[in-house]
């Protein structure tokens, strides 16, 4: 499953996000690499411990748990708090997957990685290149998405960014614990979320939105880890 959440942050906020991270310090993106993945890793990161990343962190987390998109799509435990790369001048990151567990620095507490997120903060006009490149069971898919939106997409996927040949592509990523492990399961509450919504949106109080929603929450209730 590789969703598009549109619009988590407006154009003022994206602006804004990107005068902060253009004015802060970037350090080697190779610091929070796995082995494997510092041998194709070649971008520029904030630091965990820098002040904008956990501002600008926040807010994004905001933005996201009011997202009906996100939420339905994800239906988040817990969220890694968002981290911040930069790639410019040819930079890339080669074929990899994400580490399965994240550690949180600041607390201490872990998060099972079930979902991946970019939330872009360059326009597609604005670079060449840098693609995100994502390989699963839907295919091969290629994600260059407008400043304000982002991607979703399984955490056990093989993945990459093209390099970027001309401008810089700024971003935030992430990953996420799912309530749902499953990522079959997720894509089922996910279209039957949506069919509902449709079916309420087309013809409004249906004697079959009731029945449906409680299918919804009858399979969540099987499927949920709290």
């Amino acid at each position: 499953m590789l969703i598009q959440v549109p619009e988590v942050l407006t154009r003022e906020q994206v602006k804004t996000f990107r005068e902060k991270l253009d004015a802060t310090q970037w350090i080697d993106g190779k610091v929070t690499a796995g082995y494997q993945s510092a041998q194709v890793k070649n971008n520029s990161q904030l630091s965990e411990s820098n002040p904008v990343a956990a501002e600008l962190g926040r807010h994004i987390v905001d933005a996201l748990n009011n997202h009906p998109v996100f939420v339905s799509a994800a239906l988040p435990k817990k969220i890694f708090p968002p981290l911040f790369n930069r790639y410019a001048g040819g930079q890339s990151f080669g074929n990899h997957v994400d580490n399965s567990v994240r550690r949180i620095n600041a607390t201490g507490e872990y998060v099972r990685t079930d979902l991946s997120v970019t939330l872009f903060f360059s326009d597609p006009d604005e670079y060449d290149g840098g693609e995100l490149v994502v390989e699963d069971t839907y295919g091969t898919k290629s994600v260059k998405l407008p400043a304000g939106d982002a991607i979703l997409y399984p955490s056990t996927s093989l993945h990459h960014v093209r390099p970027v040949t001309r401008g810089a592509r700024v971003s935030s990523f992430f990953w996420l614990q799912s309530m749902v492990r499953s990522d079959v399961h997720r894509g089922l509450l996910l279209n039957l979320d949506v069919a509902i919504q449709k079916l309420n949106r087309d013809t409004p109080n249906h004697e079959s939105i009731v029945d449906l929603t409680g299918v919804y929450h009858n399979l969540l209730r099987q499927w949920v880890e709290l």
